[in-house]
């Protein structure tokens, strides 16, 4: 073999390795952006759910004044959720984000509680359109969450299998954290008549 051939052929393979490292880094790119997009859709749907609070707390508070400590807690759960920002998607930052937002999910669950013994409350019309609204809401966070998990998957796969993992060990691709199930879900309630 002469010696440009084997030149020729070092090139090719260098041509062949540099147009699979950039087409790789640019599927890892849009994998990326895509987690990142979904977790918008998350912290918009949860925007979306701590937004209607203050309407549900100013409407509650108009029928049970004495329940005060309730009041507080969801706005106090409330501004803690809001407080929590995420600088990347790793387990430990969307365990602490899960945490604080179910802070939030059981203060509203107490003051729903609260409503019960209440009932020209529960036929205002302001509080069934804004406990429909909320409803839609945890319905829309739970898909948004589960397509954010699958999004994730996608990504981390991709950052996780050979070769790609090289360029997303080269180019710092960390592995995203997911969304687990809150704590004490697996265990069914029990229902006693």
């Amino acid at each position: 073999m002469k010696k440009g051939s084997v030149l020729l052929i070092v090139v090719a393979v260098v041509a062949v390795l540099g147009i699979w490292g950039v087409k790789t880094y640019n599927q890892l790119v849009g994998l990326d952006e895509a987690v990142s997009s979904s977790w918008s859709q998350v912290e918009n749907v949860y925007q979306r759910r701590s937004d209607l609070i203050p309407n549900l707390v100013a409407t509650v508070k108009g029928y049970a004044a004495h329940e005060e400590s309730t009041l507080e807690g969801v706005v106090e759960a409330r501004s803690k959720a809001t407080q929590v920002n995420i600088s990347d998607l790793s387990e430990e930052s969307i365990r602490n984000f899960q945490q604080a937002q179910g802070q939030l999910s059981s203060a509203l669950s107490r003051l729903m509680a609260v409503v019960e013994n209440y009932p020209d409350l529960k036929a205002n019309e302001n509080f069934l359109d804004l406990q429909a609204q909320l409803e839609g809401t945890e319905n829309r966070i739970a898909e948004a969450r589960r397509a954010f998990n699958e999004t994730a998957k996608t990504y981390n796969v991709a950052v996780r299998t050979f070769p790609a993992n090289i360029i997303a060990g080269i180019c710092s691709f960390p592995v995203k954290g997911y969304f687990t199930a809150d704590e004490g879900a697996s265990k069914a309630p029990v229902v006693q008549f």
